[in-house]
């Protein structure tokens, strides 16, 4: 299995807090069941948000697959891409150092 990174980034019109909307909301409840899926599976490393809701915000999700293709489709699955109120990016990526708690 090899390790990528896809990088979430809010849609503009969700950098105020206010324009969120309940529908909004529910689309990143499904993110985050998704994601507790893929840490079920074995396959999520790390998944996490920067502060605020601006256009600095971003959101982290490494992973593994076993080739590009899957990281692609497992980023492209994900309920706020599909629902596009986040944008998503892919990269390889290699876990380096990992702190063991």
């Amino acid at each position: 299995m090899s390790q990528y990174v896809y990088v979430l980034r809010l849609i503009e019109r969700l950098w105020s807090v206010e324009a969120w909307t309940e529908k909004d909301s529910a689309i990143v409840d499904e993110h985050f069941a998704y994601l507790k899926r893929l840490l079920a599976e074995g396959r999520l490393i790390l998944a996490g948000k920067s502060a605020g809701n601006d256009e600095n915000t971003f959101g982290l999700v490494i992973f593994e697959a076993k080739d590009e293709a899957e990281a692609q489709s497992i980023m492209a699955k994900d309920p706020t891409v599909i629902q596009g109120i986040m944008t998503a990016t892919l990269s390889a990526y290699h876990v380096a150092f990992l702190r063991k708690t």
